[in-house]
């Protein structure tokens, strides 16, 4: 690992795939991998709240997701900010850095990014078996007759794609 230097607050040092970021003025770090930078990382649950802000609306400034964010919970703009910004460097979101103020939109779709955190869950939970989630989903709670239809639907799909 060799240090690289200084970004506002963060102390970056830098191995052969990643950079670390080590906040100076807090007890935060957060590692950015350079091997695939288009690669969808996994959102926090704060992450998600943003990002689904944006799947919701379209593209926003910091100010107008802040503005949604802050009816339904106690959040501060720099928080915000804070999580974009991180969230950007993550390839999570991406800006347009001509316009001020900037404005964000998601890296990915809402249904690339379920997909790609179902994928993570099925591996380590699941034994990579997409059954056994099913199985195990299905039996939490009740299944409206309409969800039923679209299962059923899918799992004839699947057979007739594998038969």
């Amino acid at each position: 690992m060799s240090f690289i230097g200084i970004r506002g607050h963060f102390l970056v040092a830098e191995t052969k795939f990643t950079k670390v970021f080590v906040n100076s003025t807090k007890t935060f770090v957060y590692a950015l991998s350079m091997a695939n930078p288009k690669q969808l990382r996994n959102p926090t649950d704060a992450e998600m709240k943003i990002l689904s802000v944006l799947w919701e609306s379209g593209p926003l400034t910091v100010r107008g997701v802040f503005e949604f964010l802050s009816r339904v919970e106690t959040i501060g703009q720099t928080t915000v900010l804070k999580l974009m910004q991180i969230m950007t460097a993550k390839g999570i979101l991406e800006r347009n850095t001509e316009v001020r103020p900037q404005v964000f939109w998601p890296a990915f779709s809402q249904d690339e990014t379920q997909r790609s955190m179902l994928g993570d869950l099925v591996q380590r939970a699941f034994g990579g078996s997409p059954g056994v989630l099913t199985l195990q989903a299905l039996s939490l709670g009740k299944t409206s007759p309409e969800e039923l239809k679209q299962i059923r639907s899918l799992l004839d799909n699947l057979e007739a794609e594998q038969g």
